[in-house]
């Protein structure tokens, strides 16, 4: 049975950055089923889309998101990595594009060089898919430039979020004790040999110079057009969603 767990007793709204968030206090809750497939409830202000996230973990986040989230968030404007803003909407088609988000938490996180390291190893399996993988991590253009020379990335699919606009928005995860107390987080040492390899050419340096943006949490998402199919909160440092159940979910899109 799910449990609902309200900011006064929760770390989720600890931060005062999602006072603006999409995600209600109301519609936060743990499921201990990884669920990955989305359904439809409804509640008196209309339907919206309940999302769980899909881990090995025994208990993962849940979230019923509101309908106009992807007009929301597609206003948010970032960076590409060569310094030129953008905003979400302008990533992919909004019609009919299928796109995987992936937020980092910042490029000076050596977990992220390592989510980014599996990325781009599964770009061409999700490019054949015809799926657009969008990286955005926290951090200036020349920090996300830093990651990209040196792991490498391809720029063409990295991009910048110096504010954390999206990160707000979508209510992510932010905190001490979620960077670095969360069980959860204790998942990257069973990918150690993945870890070390993605950083072999790893600097502080593309570190974000607000520290307090190390604080943050990442997360992945998945649309089509603007319809939300997938979202997932990472809930600590290195626990990261699996590539192998974001690329079925867009291999098995339902039809319109």
């Amino acid at each position: 049975m799910a449990k609902i767990i309200s900011p006064s007793t929760s770390l989720l709204f600890s931060s005062p950055l999602y006072q603006n968030s999409l995600f209600p206090s109301q519609s936060l809750s743990i499921s201990t089923k990884p669920i990955i497939r989305p359904c439809f409830s409804r509640n008196p202000n209309g339907p919206s889309l309940v999302v769980r996230a899909s881990s090995s973990s025994t208990t993962t986040a849940a979230a019923v998101v509101p309908d106009d989230i992807s007009n929301v968030l597609g206003e948010v404007t970032i960076f590409t990595a060569a310094g030129d803003p953008v905003k979400f909407k302008e990533l992919w088609d909004q019609q009919e594009g299928i796109a995987v988000v992936a937020l980092l938490r910042h490029f000076g996180c050596f977990c992220c060089w390592e989510l980014a390291a599996t990325l781009k190893e599964a770009k061409e399996k999700f490019d054949s898919a015809g799926v657009k993988l969008i990286a955005v991590g926290v951090g200036t253009p020349d920090k996300a430039q830093l990651l990209a020379e040196r792991l490498p990335f391809p720029l063409d699919s990295l991009y910048a979020d110096p504010d954390r606009k999206a990160y707000d928005v979508l209510g992510l995860y932010y905190g001490f004790r979620r960077t670095f107390l969360n069980p959860a987080s204790t998942k990257v040492f069973s990918r150690f040999e993945e870890l070390k390899k993605a950083m072999k050419n790893y600097t502080i340096k593309a570190t974000p110079d607000d520290t307090s943006s190390v604080l943050q949490q990442g997360g992945m998402f998945v649309f089509k057009g603007k319809q939300l199919l997938y979202a997932r909160k990472d809930e600590g440092t290195g626990d990261h969603a699996p590539l192998n159940d974001i690329f079925d979910i867009c291999c098995n899109v339902p039809a319109p």
